[in-house]
């Protein structure tokens, strides 16, 4: 989720020779700023912003009086982190083989709608723009039958480098199938709700951006220059400063709110959802990296409170999202506390839906640099088992009302 920027409509960004950058002891106001300013955010943690800029946007910000330091060179920290080049168009950099690919992902979730008839079914909510399947799991005792039970929807890789949350929904998806009859929590959780998965829904740009096995730092979809699918969504499109006019940018917003296939699909699916005048899908959870936070609505506006979000819906939001942080050790705070964005999913979920719409930005906390995109895949295991008991909370959550 972590980025923003905002450069003149019509302007190519040179992206070569950039830089990545720190700001130390930053506030909100100073964050947006900063965003606005054309950077490409990293990940924000106790103050400080890291972010990767090209010398123009750099000497700009330090025009502003702005201190920042150059810490890396982004090119460089790309070629140390994937230096072999491989012959495969899909694989992921040698000694990152604990990640899935798209190819693979796809045989993971056959396999476990095999396996898990009786509680799994595999279907799709529609293709990405290059044709690739948009994977939706349902998991529920009757999976084939549209019961009358509290729906939960989970998603990931709506940022295509943030591949570690593709991981997090597939371990969601194995955990509450493995472990279902053995496990009396996951056991009750899937008997009682059920519960959607969409383990990736920027395939393209995910697979774009290991392509022979080098990692490109791709952000966005692959929609001509790209779009960045977690500001083209419908509720507050371009309105406040969060996102960006150009198709250059990191955050370009889209032409048009849900012009990109992928966020249309996603939200053509959540709009099924209402039955009988009734959303069923009652919580949500976008898993983004980095930062280790929870995030939650609104970004688009500093207010807690307005006519979308009553004081009482505030409150609930934060507390539920402060019992999230106490389970895996992240940070709760309101989206815009970071700085301000528009377009986003966890904004439209609830303005539009009334669905409890929250973010995780995963590990790490912060000072990861190209790791914080790219973590090991030895991190895999620890970093997607640590929200076990969130995913509970929130899956438990879904059966509750203000």
């Amino acid at each position: 989720m972590l980025a923003v920027s905002v450069a003149p409509a019509g302007a190519a960004q040179d992206d070569s020779d950039r830089g990545l950058y720190e700001v130390r002891g930053t506030d909100s106001a100073q964050r947006t700023e900063i965003a606005r300013s054309g950077v490409d955010v990293w990940g924000t943690h106790d103050g400080v912003m890291t972010f990767a800029a090209n010398p123009a946007q750099a000497q700009a910000l330090r025009e502003r009086g702005i201190a920042l330091e150059q810490i890396a060179d982004v090119e460089e920290l790309l070629a140390e982190r994937s230096p072999d080049v491989v012959a495969s168009a899909d694989e992921f950099p040698a000694g990152d083989e604990g990640y899935h690919t798209y190819g693979e992902l796809t045989e993971v979730l056959r396999n476990t709608a095999d396996e898990h008839g009786e509680i799994v079914s595999l279907s799709d909510v529609g293709s990405s723009y290059e044709g690739r399947s948009l994977h939706l799991v349902k998991i529920s005792d009757n999976a084939g039958q549209d019961e009358d039970e509290p729906e939960v929807l989970f998603t990931c890789n709506q940022h295509a480098r943030e591949h570690l949350t593709t991981e997090m929904c597939l371990r969601i998806v194995e955990r509450f199938t493995d472990e279902y009859g053995s496990d009396p929590t996951v056991t009750e959780l899937v008997d009682t709700r059920e519960i959607y998965v969409i383990p990736t829904v920027n395939p393209d740009g995910a697979e774009y951006d290991i392509e022979n096995g080098r990692y490109k730092g791709w952000r966005k979809n692959r929609q001509g220059n790209g779009t960045d699918l977690n500001r083209n969504w419908g509720y507050q499109w371009g309105c406040c400063g969060g996102s960006s006019g150009s198709p250059y940018s990191e955050t370009y917003r889209g032409p048009s709110a849900f012009s990109a296939p992928e966020t249309r699909a996603v939200a053509s699916f959540v709009e099924s959802r209402v039955v009988g005048g009734t959303q069923q899908i009652k919580a949500h959870l976008d898993f983004h990296s980095y930062s280790e936070l929870v995030l939650w609505p609104y970004g688009y506006t500093y207010d807690d409170a307005n006519d979308t979000m009553t004081p009482e819906e505030a409150r609930r939001f934060q507390e539920v999202g402060e019992r999230l942080a106490a389970s895996n050790g992240y940070t709760p705070q309101q989206s815009s506390d970071l700085y301000i964005t528009d377009g986003s999913i966890n904004d439209w979920m609830w303005a539009e839906h009334d669905i409890l719409s929250l973010t995780f930005e995963m590990y790490p906390a912060g000072g990861g640099g190209l790791d914080g995109f790219y973590p090991p895949d030895e991190r895999i295991e620890p970093e997607t088992q640590r929200n076990d008991e969130a995913v509970e909370i929130l899956v438990a959550e879904a059966g509750n009302q203000v």
